[in-house]
């Protein structure tokens, strides 16, 4: 595998829209609702850093720090206001909820468009079609329309779906946060292993010891701006004494575990590439 991802000087503006003022039933009836647009306020600033081939890199900060708008940034969706992102490799991505998928049709329908849509040709996907399912353990509820699925079986189809395009690149928003302890087992596992046979990949997760065990590297964002990136047992250590956020163990995993990252004397470079004085204040 040879997924790699380049991330330069990316920035993301946003617009606030408001109502002009309050107004009663009957004017809204009458006039129609009429906006003004509010101040910009960017969601990411300046966000540089590259991830090798082979190699994990988590993103952590609190909500509203811009990690799902980088991710989704990486995966294409949107563009950045300025900067550069570029990527290479087949890309499994699983953002949030309803990303890549229709509502209105069917399970079944969803794994075939999903699939192509990653790059695999139909055949390819009718193929891997039963391990798909077999995964995801959704067999009895696919001829139902995705709108009728729970949040935890969404999560499954999306990770079912991703995990077996054989991705270069794998992309994952915090979305395994839900479902059952049996099933995120069962994707963590599968992520583990990727990891193991060389993937390339972003993990957004609110979680520093998930990110201790299965990135090399780590980003701390804050307000869009990167507060330290550099190795994951650095970076997850700065965010713990900062913020608060008390480490608890992946689904599966003991404190500590990993899948050894460290070189051959058994220790990590202590090396972070970047930290930004005064940012990282913890938010409530």
């Amino acid at each position: 595998m040879a997924g790699t991802i380049v991330v330069e000087g990316v920035s993301k503006r946003f617009r606030h829209w408001e109502p002009n003022r309050a107004m009663t039933l009957q004017e809204l009836v009458l006039r129609g609702f009429r906006w003004r647009r509010r101040d910009y306020f960017w969601a990411l600033a300046d966000v540089s850093f590259q991830v090798t081939p082979g190699r994990m890199v988590g993103i952590m900060g609190f909500n509203g720090a811009g990690k799902s708008t980088l991710l989704r940034l990486v995966a294409g969706v949107g563009r950045p206001t300025t900067g550069r992102v570029k990527l290479h490799g087949r890309v499994g991505a699983i953002l949030e909820l309803g990303v890549g998928f229709n509502p209105e049709l069917t399970g079944r329908e969803n794994i075939f468009i999903s699939g192509v849509c990653s790059g695999l040709t139909r055949r390819e996907v009718s193929e891997r079609f039963d391990s798909i399912v077999a995964f995801s353990e959704l067999a009895e509820f696919l001829d139902y329309p995705l709108r009728t699925y729970s949040t935890g079986m969404h999560v499954r189809l999306a990770f079912a779906v991703a995990s077996h395009i054989e991705p270069e690149v794998l992309l994952i928003d915090e979305v395994l946060a839900v479902g059952d302890l049996a099933f995120q087992k069962k994707c963590w596992d599968r992520m583990l292993s990727f990891k193991r046979n060389g993937c390339t990949g972003l993990l957004v997760s609110h979680a520093p010891q998930a990110v201790l065990a299965l990135c090399d590297d780590a980003i701390w964002l804050d307000h869009g701006r990167v507060v330290a990136y550099g190795p994951a047992e650095q970076v997850v250590g700065q965010y713990v004494e900062a913020t608060g956020t008390l480490p608890k163990p992946p689904v599966g995993e003991s404190v500590g575990s990993g899948d050894g990252r460290s070189d051959e004397s058994g220790a990590r470079s202590p090396e972070v590439r970047a930290v930004v004085p005064g940012a990282g204040g913890g938010r409530s």
